[in-house]
């Protein structure tokens, strides 16, 4: 049995970055190490042990691009969790536990109605649960929403972590197009780190065939071991060109142009352009991605299409277990791209990703706190 903590130990963000509207002075963001009492916890909650928390995109929008987090800093980023019960309810003390990323009240017309995913007064840790993330040593959490790991094979417990965000989304995304066995299908996107969950997830659920597209042509090739077929680099090229490479390639397998379902995972102004220079008759659009940018778009050709543009949100935790059970029986292969880093690396980890854009793998921190 592990050790109750006294204290819990984080990595908050006590400063996102600022900017001066008047003058465009940019204030960096500060991290800091920070310890604060274990709180008391409620009945329905238990103490989580963290073993890795992804860093995800969403974490790099909070800190460097001024999206507001629910809960004010100082507080701890971090909501892709994998960890250990230490305390709280007697039944689940011992087991291991993916946490969701975004937590449904369970009690609002929206949750009562399957659309607990998008729950207003929903709960995510390192935005919405005070000062309690995942760049920490533990983490209080109902009990509710937890997927137990009872048998993860070969995989470390915190490379299970990506699952709660990366791999979950990706297959809300798919039931929200209703997706189904023999549909076509774009990822725009497929070789980030949801992008490559999302082409395995769609081609696991049946998907007939799979386009990939991106920039990196090194990663699009390794996109074809990983549940795409055929791949599209955007390099040097209008999306014109794209869209030209597109239909060639229909015409050479003999495909459909119609009826595609594209999700849009890059959340980049070029990337949902794409997305929409892309939509055709009875076409399916679906945000996965989130971004600031702002797109034009003649909205009466979706009228003329009988097209449909849809956004997702997160997962509902009710479909944690079976994504679970889609990695560990290896319908979805996570790991070649999840890399396993040191917590005490996060300000270099955000700044090298931040830099770099997307990285080949997914980063996820393991508390080393002294």
């Amino acid at each position: 049995m592990v050790d109750l903590p006294k204290t819990i130990k984080q990595w908050q963000m006590v400063q996102p970055t600022a900017k001066n509207k008047e003058t465009g002075e940019v204030t960096p963001g500060k991290l800091e190490m920070a310890e604060i009492p274990v709180p008391e916890l409620k009945e329905g909650e238990v103490l989580v042990q963290i073993a890795g928390c992804g860093v995800c995109h969403t974490d790099l929008g909070y800190f460097y691009d001024m999206v507001p987090t629910v809960s004010k800093p100082p507080l701890a980023l971090g909501h892709e969790i994998a960890g250990t019960v230490v305390a709280g309810d007697p039944a689940w003390i011992g087991k291991e536990v993916i946490i969701p990323a975004v937590m449904p009240c369970r009690k609002c017309e929206l949750c009562k109605t399957g659309r607990g995913n998008r729950c207003l007064a929903q709960k995510m840790p390192g935005n919405s649960i005070g000062v309690y993330g995942g760049f920490a040593s533990h983490i209080p959490v109902p009990t509710i929403d937890l997927c137990e790991v009872k048998n993860r094979g070969s995989y470390a417990l915190e490379q299970l972590a990506v699952i709660a965000d990366a791999v979950t989304t990706p297959y809300q995304a798919a039931k929200r197009a209703d997706l189904q066995p023999g549909d076509n299908v774009i990822v725009i996107g497929a070789t980030g780190g949801v992008g490559v969950y999302m082409a395995q997830t769609a081609k696991a659920l049946g998907a007939k065939t799979v386009i990939g597209i991106a920039r990196n042509e090194e990663k699009l090739k390794r996109a074809l071991d990983y549940g795409c077929d055929h791949v599209i680099s955007t390099v040097d090229k209008t999306n014109k060109d794209v869209v030209g490479d597109f239909k060639a390639f229909c015409k050479s397998k003999g495909l459909s142009g119609t009826g595609w379902k594209i999700f849009e995972v890059t959340g980049s102004k070029p990337g949902q352009g794409l997305a929409l220079d892309l939509l055709s008759f009875v076409g399916k659009l679906i945000l996965v991605g989130f971004g600031m940018a702002k797109n034009e778009y003649m909205f009466s050709k979706l009228m003329a299409f009988d097209a449909e543009v849809i956004g997702t949100w997160g997962c509902l935790p009710e479909y944690y277990p079976i994504v679970l059970d889609m990695v560990l029986s290896k319908k979805i292969v996570i790991d070649p791209f999840v890399e396993v880093r040191p917590m005490s690396t996060i300000a270099a980890t955000f700044d090298e990703i931040h830099k770099a854009g997307s990285p080949a793998k997914r980063v996820v921190l393991t508390p080393d706190f002294k």
